[in-house]
């Protein structure tokens, strides 16, 4: 156990400048572009569904199951009281996640802890396993697993740093645009049972203000982020 932890949070160097830049520019890119974000969105919406499932579990709801579907949509089922702190709170951890968790990963990239990073998101990965009710989602965390495992097994140091910082600023960046796409749909009604308009439905502030304050959150989880990874 002793080795194990001593692997886990073994500290390594700082990356060059260049490559924390260039991999923010790789994220950007892939977040920016339609085909590249369709094809990665489906990582923000497992962060997304995590983020409702550990607030539940916090909040002490009963959790009934997750599912992902191909169309990078997803839902997370839990059952208690319809209403109340506990509902809230799970309602407005969705979209707060992936930005938070982008810049938790941030923190833990500056400190060098790049293995302890990765195995977290290992062990992330196999709780929401555990918790998924869908074939689709059981493969597409299979799958991400199973990528996982493999850079932290088989690819050099420096190549998981790489990985990881792009990986960082993917959530980072990740975490803005589904917010900017929500409020696109409530202009056209086309998301009348999104987390904004059930907080609505819940709380006396309007969707509006729910989808302004996701919007903060991963605005300054950019920022954080940026700071906490500033190369220079």
């Amino acid at each position: 156990m002793d080795k194990l932890w001593a692997h886990l949070i073994k500290v390594q160097p700082d990356p060059d400048p260049w490559v924390v830049v260039v991999s923010a520019l790789v994220a950007l890119a892939i977040v920016s572009f339609g085909v590249t974000w369709h094809l990665s969105r489906g990582l923000i919406t497992i962060a997304h569904e995590g983020g409702h499932a550990l607030m539940a579990l916090l909040t002490r709801r009963k959790l009934e199951g997750i599912r992902l579907h191909s169309d990078t949509s997803g839902v997370t089922v839990t059952r208690g009281r319809p209403t109340g702190p506990g509902m809230v709170l799970t309602a407005l951890a969705g979209y707060l996640a992936p930005s938070l968790l982008g810049l938790a990963a941030a923190w833990l990239t500056e400190q060098g802890r790049i293995t302890l990073l990765i195995w977290t998101v290992l062990l992330f990965l196999v709780c929401m396993l555990l918790l998924i009710r869908n074939l689709y989602g059981a493969l597409i965390l299979l799958a991400t697993g199973g990528a996982v495992f493999a850079l932290s097994m088989y690819a050099p140091s420096k190549m998981q740093q790489v990985v990881a910082l792009v990986a960082v600023w993917f959530l980072l960046f990740g975490g803005v645009r589904p917010i900017i796409e929500l409020q696109r749909k409530r202009r056209r009604r086309q998301a009348r049972d999104s987390d904004a308009d059930q907080l609505a439905r819940l709380t006396f502030l309007p969707g509006g203000f729910y989808v302004f304050f996701f919007l903060l959150v991963a605005a300054a989880s950019v920022v954080g982020g940026a700071y906490l990874m500033n190369p220079l």
